[in-house]
């Protein structure tokens, strides 16, 4: 093991105090309190007032230069840089993640959760939530009860027949589905969650009735090769009863079991993500096209542990690539 450290006790201090007064040398201070030579002398060289060496003087200096805080309010720059990365979406993992892969010197996870957390409580500024992925002003979750409408859906294939090997994300095409819902009525965002590269594709609709839906994924995904449009699965809403149509695509459809959209993961970690940029009380009729396409970009281009630090635009732009070559 190292060696291990321990700051002068005011006790020892004021033995120090004594013993110098006295006139003893620094291996004869050193001797009586069983500390090092160079530790005496360089306590008494860095706490001796303007007069002499005083305990209550020398403690306070000692204490004055320990720092106990957070490396972030140390280091300003590269607080800043945190700061600015939390901003364009970037979760404190993938910061951590993504400098440490470049092999830079960067502090842990925990240390920019606690920073945050600690900026709250010690300035009462809630504000400072969003700066994390999901905007809490404490960690935790709450379960809500809901109702199913799983017996309504016709053609509905359980989520336990899909084949087994889609749950290991080794192929890409398989796609999780869901609806991005806002505080102003009849305002809804498709997204399509690719679940081997983790990119998102979404679009608004105009109604969040079955046809249109439908007809929306069909047209997200129709552009794409069959290889990369094999599947996608839903929850049990009624938007989705449709699903049957996306069969003329040769997609194939599965759904959850009832209460249990953790089954879809994916689009359900990616919602909230994008909710950073779209929180629930988003007017749509005020967000733009171009505005809208920066915040799905940004989403896509933020890079992701689970890909090895890597952004999903450019794991699906390797499937694409891959796809075009064969078919080449």
């Amino acid at each position: 093991m190292g060696q291990r450290y321990r700051h002068f006790s005011v006790e020892e201090r004021v033995e120090i105090s004594r013993l110098s007064g006295e006139g003893r040398s620094i291996r004869q201070i050193a001797a009586a309190l069983d500390r090092a030579p160079s530790s005496v002398a360089r306590e008494l060289k860095r706490n001796t007032g303007a007069a002499d060496y005083k305990p209550v003087f020398a403690d306070e200096q000692a204490r004055a230069r320990r720092w106990t805080g957070s490396r972030l309010d140390r280091n300003g720059e590269l607080r800043d840089r945190v700061l600015s990365q939390l901003k364009a979406g970037w979760s404190p993992e993938q910061i951590v993640g993504r400098a440490r892969s470049a092999g830079e010197d960067m502090v842990g996870v925990e240390t920019i959760y606690r920073f945050v957390y600690a900026q709250i409580t010690r300035h009462n500024d809630y504000t400072w939530r969003r700066y994390l992925p999901r905007a809490k002003s404490r960690r935790g979750w709450r379960p809500t009860p809901g109702g199913s409408p799983a017996l309504h859906i016709s053609h509905r294939t359980p989520l336990a027949e899909r084949p087994a090997e889609i749950a290991l994300r080794l192929d890409p095409g398989h796609w999780e589905a869901d609806l991005m819902a806002f505080a102003r009525y009849g305002q809804h965002i498709l997204m399509l969650h690719e679940r081997m590269s983790r990119a998102l594709v979404a679009a608004r609709i105009a109604s969040k009735h079955a046809e249109p839906v439908a007809g929306a994924i069909a047209a997200a995904l129709s552009g794409l090769p069959p290889a990369l449009r094999q599947t996608v699965t839903f929850d049990n809403g009624t938007e989705f009863a449709r699903h049957y149509d996306l069969g003329t695509l040769g997609i194939r459809t599965y759904f959850c079991d009832p209460h249990a959209p953790w089954q879809k993961g994916g689009i359900e970690n990616a919602i909230g993500r994008m909710r950073r940029f779209l929180p629930r009380k988003t007017d749509l009729a005020e967000l733009d096209e171009p505005t809208f396409a920066i915040m799905l970009a940004a989403y896509n281009n933020t890079p992701r542990k689970c890909l090895d630090y890597r952004t999903p635009a450019e794991a699906f732009s390797d499937h694409l690539l891959h796809f075009k070559r064969e078919s080449t």
